[in-house]
């Protein structure tokens, strides 16, 4: 499970509603949230999974926050301050991910690193972004004496696209990985999308058989479980093999930076829950952007573009954020102000799927293994409310 927190929606500068681009992913694992899927698993049922996820989002916050590392995607300038109204920690990030050089998507990394040696941080911490990036990194710890008690893995993109194919697995535990891969996108600077992919490893344990031959519950259970050969009390020998079944589940979400051509993204999002993109216009805007200077492609999407992509791929579940400052935040098409709807409706006449607009703190909790009734009534992405909400 990816629970989303969105720290800043808009495109190029800040208003008084969004933040420049920044996105929060934390990585929730349901086998640490409390007992009621554990217990489902164990008796090996086959109850609909369709509410999981409400399950899930009243249990996770008894997940002890040291297991719940994030990623950060993209850092525009005052990410740290957006984080002051979350609960999210330096303490536990993972990773960052930056998807190209322009401001609105890096200039607030240089203070969120120093802030994070400021608070004593000292576990490392892995950088996946363009070269040009640890070329800025270099010139701020050269000029403002920029000093960092942790480690950086920096991971230079065009490296990992010639030499590793664009692909990165990170291990969070044992039974705990996420996969990374990136896609070349089209914009004005090389730009680029992160597909992330949450896999989770389970055991479980087949207490029917175990109860049906005679072996009742007892500390032996979780042995066999954790992958333990074991011997009863009357000298009985237990595999574990014989009674434990390997299960995974997989989530996978794709977030694009700044990009033209949708297109670009079809391999990338054949198997994903969720795709993030950019929707800076509408379209018409956009048409009118490019007729005034032919000779400047802004090189965004529109809503429409993005929509048009999404439903002719088959994509489920969109969110559309990176908005331009010219809309307001609010949703009203009876408006002459450009708002929300403007972009909702642009959207809406090419997409039929399962929208959302995101706003500075909005959340989502993504569950890519539920298990549905009705394909088309898709509840994989939730909507859980804004962050300084979040008791």
């Amino acid at each position: 499970m990816l629970k989303l927190t969105f720290l800043g929606t808009s495109a190029g500068m800040p208003t008084k509603q969004r933040n420049v681009t920044a996105l929060a992913i934390e990585c929730l694992n349901p086998y640490l949230m409390g007992s009621s899927r554990q217990q489902d698993s164990n008796q090996h049922t086959n109850q609909n999974n369709n509410q999981h996820i409400n399950q899930y989002i009243n249990q996770h916050k008894s997940q002890n926050k040291k297991s719940r590392p994030w990623l950060l995607i993209d850092c525009g300038e005052g990410t740290q301050h957006q984080l002051l109204h979350t609960k999210l920690s330096l303490h536990q990030l993972a990773v960052i991910c930056i998807t190209h050089v322009h401001g609105d998507h890096c200039y607030g990394l240089p203070g969120l690193l120093a802030s994070a040696a400021m608070s004593g941080r000292q576990e490392p911490l892995t950088l996946i972004a363009p070269k040009a990036i640890e070329t800025l990194l270099e010139a701020f710890t050269l000029t403002t004496e920029l000093y960092l008690p942790f480690a950086i893995n920096f991971m230079v993109i065009e490296d990992l696209l010639s030499e590793q194919d664009g692909k990165i697995t990170i291990c969070l535990n044992k039974q705990h990985q996420l996969d990374i891969d990136i896609t070349p996108l089209s914009h004005r600077v090389a730009s680029h999308a992160f597909g992330v992919t949450q896999k989770i490893s389970h055991r479980i344990l087949n207490t029917d058989k175990l109860k049906s031959e005679g072996i009742p519950a007892s500390a032996l259970w979780g042995r066999l479980q954790q992958g333990e050969d074991v011997c009863t009390e009357d000298g009985q020998q237990l595999l574990s093999v014989d009674y434990v079944q390997n299960e995974q589940q997989r989530t996978r979400i794709v977030v694009a930076g700044d990009n033209d051509r949708p297109n670009l993204l079809s391999d990338a999002v054949k198997c994903a829950d969720l795709l993030i993109h950019e929707a800076t216009y509408t379209h018409e805007i956009l048409i009118k952007i490019q007729a005034k200077n032919p000779d400047f492609d802004p090189m965004h999407s529109s809503a429409q573009l993005v929509g048009k992509f999404a439903q002719n791929i088959g994509l489920k579940n969109l969110i559309l954020t990176h908005f331009s400052a010219r809309y307001q935040s609010f949703d009203n098409p009876n408006s002459r102000t450009p708002n929300m709807a403007d972009i909702r409706l642009d959207a809406e006449s090419a997409y039929q799927g399962n929208l959302w607009l995101a706003a500075d703190f909005a959340q989502y909790m993504v569950d890519g293994t539920a298990d549905l009734i009705d394909d088309k009534d898709n509840n994989r992405v939730q909507y859980l409310g804004s962050a300084r909400d979040d008791k």
